[in-house]
């Protein structure tokens, strides 16, 4: 495996069966080379263990195939960002998508999105290593000095 997620399509299938009835594997094939724009899918990856990177890259391909795919015969929505309002005399809907850097926004707008926002925060997060103590003056010690 070297380190590389390779995508199965009946293992996505057994865990996203709501999903899977819409989208064939062709099309979920593309939905998880989409997904590696936001899951690094490398040998290289933050994410080491390839179990928890399957994991991982599975909920962001069921998200963007719940935003993209057709679902239950009928073209996937047009709708962009999360509804912020909605009235039903008259049918009116308002979606609302402003996302400052960072934000969790996009990934809100399905189930399977937010949980691999939730998933990823120990991956977010910076990790502080502090370097070497400097010498306060450096004219007062050194291997120069006797």
């Amino acid at each position: 495996m070297n380190g590389v997620v390779s995508f199965d399509y009946s293992a996505w299938a057994l865990r996203y069966p709501e999903l899977a009835t819409s989208v064939p594997q062709p099309l979920a094939q593309q939905y998880f080379w989409e997904a590696q724009l936001y899951c690094d899918n490398s040998p290289g990856s933050i994410i080491q263990d390839v179990c928890l990177r399957t994991v991982l890259l599975n909920m962001v391909t069921a998200h963007i195939a719940a935003l993209n795919a057709p679902l239950n015969g009928e073209a996937s929505s047009p709708l962009v960002g999360r509804i912020s309002n909605a009235t039903e005399g008259s049918v009116s809907v308002g979606t609302q998508l402003d996302m400052p850097a960072g934000s969790a926004q996009w990934y809100s707008q399905t189930k399977h999105g937010l949980a691999f926002w939730q998933a990823t925060v120990q991956f977010r997060s910076m990790r502080y290593v502090p370097g070497p103590m400097p010498i306060a003056n450096p004219w007062e010690r050194g291997p120069w000095r006797r």
